[in-house]
């Protein structure tokens, strides 16, 4: 009774048949190339971003994770998307 394989989440397989590995992978390369090719001020939406990850809840959750962890606004309910404010380089200086 003590099988610790099948609840180690490095081995179950997410969507496709993908370890959390590869869709950590997976999501990092698609939010820098989002990143990339998105102007600062534009906005990406969470319908845009779901498209991009092919509908795979994970890959979905970890692109928005590592958005914030960029520090892009990530948005929430009422703002449903994404966007990289340019901060003011004389913010903060009295």
């Amino acid at each position: 009774m003590n099988n610790n394989s099948s609840c180690d989440p490095r081995t179950k397989a997410y969507k496709n048949g993908k370890t959390f590995e590869e869709c950590k992978t997976e999501a990092h390369r698609l939010v820098t190339k989002m990143a990339s090719e998105t102007p600062i001020n534009t906005e990406i939406s969470w319908n845009k971003i779901l498209e991009t990850a092919n509908h795979d809840e994970i890959v979905y959750k970890l692109i928005l994770k590592y958005f914030r962890q960029m520090g892009y606004d990530i948005g929430n309910h009422t703002r449903p998307r994404v966007i990289k404010i340019e901060s003011d380089p004389n913010q903060g200086i009295n």
